[in-house]
């Protein structure tokens, strides 16, 4: 099954099992593919913080920074080891009331909690 289809088929799994109390204003599905095929994904709410993101505040606090504008965060310093072990990466929901719809690539997963601010460490 392609990247696309089964990010697709996991966030509106995700997203539906929360029924009509999940949150319509802060709810991100975030999800990654390693190399292998093998996908985790979390689910992000804000105000209040929570869902089943490790570290749900830090991220929050990254997203409110910038709108939810992936683009806009600036990232982090981190080491991060040199191998290349492509992860895709791709975030869905809504934020204030908006859709997102966020992919991105990175070298691997140390790098894409770097570039994302914590956003994507799970």
């Amino acid at each position: 099954m392609p990247f696309l289809e089964t990010v697709t088929a996991c966030a509106l799994t995700l997203a539906c099992s929360g029924g009509p109390t999940a949150p319509a204003g802060h709810h991100l599905t975030l999800t990654m593919q390693e190399p292998d095929g093998q996908t985790s994904a979390v689910v992000l709410e804000c105000e209040p913080s929570g869902g089943s993101h490790p570290t749900p505040d830090t991220a929050c606090e990254t997203l409110t920074a910038v709108a939810a504008d992936f683009a806009g965060i600036a990232g982090e310093q981190r080491q991060c080891i040199l191998l290349y072990s492509p992860v895709e990466v791709q975030a869905v929901g809504r934020w204030q009331g908006e859709r997102v719809n966020f992919q991105a690539s990175y070298a691997n997963r140390c790098v894409a909690g770097a570039q994302t601010s914590g956003v994507f460490d799970f």
